[in-house]
């Protein structure tokens, strides 16, 4: 059976499943998403992923058709027409089919994807020995060009960062910001441990407000384990006793090598490992709710 796609209010086979060469999002990457997770059927941080969206979409002045409440029913319509019960679904809004030129009043009305796929980004054997990453040399949009707090579908300038990753042998790079600070990954925020605290980029410093950093961070401290949000030097990198990414996609995977250099002794360190399992606890529960 072919895999089921919604498209503005219909199911459709996957190849079926077409935009318009108009269409202001393929155009000019004008649109927003979200992607999430599904465990044993049940949406995982459904309303704050929405909220997101919808903070997405009013910041670029897109009116998103629906309410959160529909959009919720639509995921599910859209992950029981597959059959999925673990999943990522993908939710896409664009400004809809236009004419040629940038002006978003030549669109009448967004368009609204859902897509529920299987997905996993890095190898089983990377999530217990931990990945190396790189420092990419492209550094993130400046906040005043385009916010990071808004996940639009321009993602050029993360692809480029990604490239130079795989180039470099490795699947990941770190972001730095306009000021040479840390940002974030190209698809995950970053965390590292040093001293027995956690500390993660603020948003203020160009990285995404992840859902699952923000997870992370709840389950560190529900943990009694210094949790800060601070900024955050190459040089902190360098000489951190642990590292971690997370992400949607990637949940929470160690760090263990950065540009060439081990991370405290090259495997995955202990904080890391206790919120990876208290993670994975979490999911359970969910899975039981």
């Amino acid at each position: 059976m072919s895999l089921q796609v919604w498209i503005d209010g219909k199911l459709v086979n996957k190849e079926d499943a077409k935009v318009s060469v108009y269409d202001h999002g393929l155009l000019y990457g004008d649109g927003v998403f979200e992607g999430i997770r599904a465990y044993s059927g049940k949406i995982f941080e459904c309303k704050a992923h929405l909220s997101r969206l919808y903070d997405s979409a009013k910041a670029i002045r897109l009116s998103i058709p629906y309410t959160p409440e529909e959009l919720e029913k639509v995921i599910y319509q859209t992950m029981a027409a597959n059959n999925f019960k673990d999943c990522y679904c993908r939710l896409v809004v664009t400004r809809g089919v236009g004419s040629l030129g940038l002006d978003p009043h030549n669109s009448p009305g967004p368009s609204v994807i859902c897509i529920c796929d299987l997905i996993r980004l890095y190898p089983a054997e990377m999530y217990e020995n931990g990945m190396a990453v790189i420092t990419a040399s492209v550094i993130r949009n400046h906040p005043n060009a385009l916010s990071p707090r808004i996940k639009s579908l321009n993602y050029l300038n993360n692809i480029l960062a990604k490239m130079e990753a795989i180039e470099a042998g490795v699947p990941e790079a770190v972001m730095l910001n306009h000021s040479g600070f840390v940002a974030e990954c190209t698809a995950d925020n970053i965390f590292i441990v040093r001293h027995g605290e956690v500390l993660t980029p603020p948003a203020s410093e160009g990285s995404l407000e992840g859902i699952t950093r923000g997870v992370i961070m709840n389950l560190a401290r529900g943990s009694m384990i210094p949790m800060h949000e601070r900024r955050l030097e190459r040089h902190d990198l360098y000489i951190a006793d642990e590292c971690f990414l997370t992400g949607t996609g990637a949940e929470v995977i160690p760090v263990t090598k950065i540009d060439g250099r081990p991370i405290g002794t090259g495997k995955p360190g202990p904080i890391t490992l206790k919120l990876l399992g208290a993670f994975h606890k979490l999911v359970r529960l969910v899975e039981q709710d």
